[in-house]
């Protein structure tokens, strides 16, 4: 067995079940493949147990898919696909029958309708980058997309999976004002390293989802001192901006509990008062 301890954020092992791909790695008393599945309500919680109560590590979206090992009680535990996460969600947001996706949604927020009219009683709420299956046009003028699934979604609040946004810092700017919520994931709110995960996404990176994860795997180092630019982001212990220019800062914050835009010294003399230095600035290879 390994000796190194595997991060169990995104290692999917406990007391007594791991999956198969860790035998010889850690030791457990069963081990599983584990099956396919797919989210189909507009957003799940992954906790940390399987409890309403328990804190909320990430959160999950319409169209994802995740390999579950273990199902209890109307509790699942999962590792995601995209960011290989692990944890506890509700059984009854996801399926067994996984539709492979065509599009991604784009917009913050957009609806999905029963029929391709925007006067009728939407049937769901899907937020940025949840993944739909598309099989064709709908409307008088194809305005809208006709889901797999039933329903109807605005199309121009989707873009095929092989586009991706060309910015994404103003993709993160459009979450301003969006309320701070840990673990949160969604345009209805979200914490520092769930805005970077869905910008990046956005224009086509893909990110871990915790600021340590990110700060050890995305980007280059831009040395102390030296001129900072729009896209690099800032990290401290436990949290992480974007910059949108060379002195602004953006960043989902329990200050201001609020996606929010501030001169980074400001954001640096504050976070320093909690006796928190930056600990890196990262500069992507790739950047807007």
């Amino acid at each position: 067995m390994s000796e190194t301890t595997p991060d169990p954020r995104i290692t999917p092992y406990r007391e007594d079940l791991a999956s198969e791909a860790l035998r010889g790695i850690v030791e457990a008393p069963r081990y599983t493949e584990g099956t396919r599945v797919q989210v189909t309500a507009s957003h799940l919680p992954l906790r940390r147990a399987p409890r309403a109560d328990a804190p909320l590590e990430t959160e999950t979206l319409f169209g994802e898919t995740l390999t579950l090992f273990d199902s209890r009680e109307g509790w699942g535990w999962v590792q995601l696909d995209y960011d290989g996460y692990v944890g506890y969600l509700p059984t009854e947001g996801i399926s067994a029958e996984v539709v492979p996706p065509t599009h991604r949604i784009k917009a913050l927020r957009s609806y999905v309708y029963p029929e391709p009219n925007i006067k009728t009683p939407p049937l769901a709420q899907l937020s940025m980058n949840a993944q739909v299956s598309a099989k064709g046009d709908a409307g008088e003028n194809g305005e809208f997309l006709s889901l797999s699934g039933g329903g109807f979604l605005f199309a121009g609040h989707a873009e095929t999976l092989a586009e991706h946004e060309e910015d994404f810092v103003a993709v993160a700017t459009r979450f301003l004002g969006t309320p701070y919520f840990w673990g949160g994931r969604t345009s209805l709110g979200l914490d520092c390293s769930g805005l970077v995960q869905l910008a990046l996404q956005s224009a086509g990176t893909k990110a871990p989802r915790d600021t340590d994860l990110q700060m050890a795997a995305l980007g280059e180092t831009v040395g102390e001192g030296a001129p900072l630019s729009r896209g690099d982001l800032v990290f401290w212990r436990g949290h992480v901006g974007i910059m949108t220019s060379p002195e602004t800062l953006l960043h989902a914050n329990a200050h201001h509990m609020a996606v929010a835009a501030e001169p980074l010294e400001q954001a640096k003399a504050r976070i320093a008062e909690t006796g928190e230095p930056i600990l890196a600035v990262k500069r992507l290879k790739k950047s807007a």
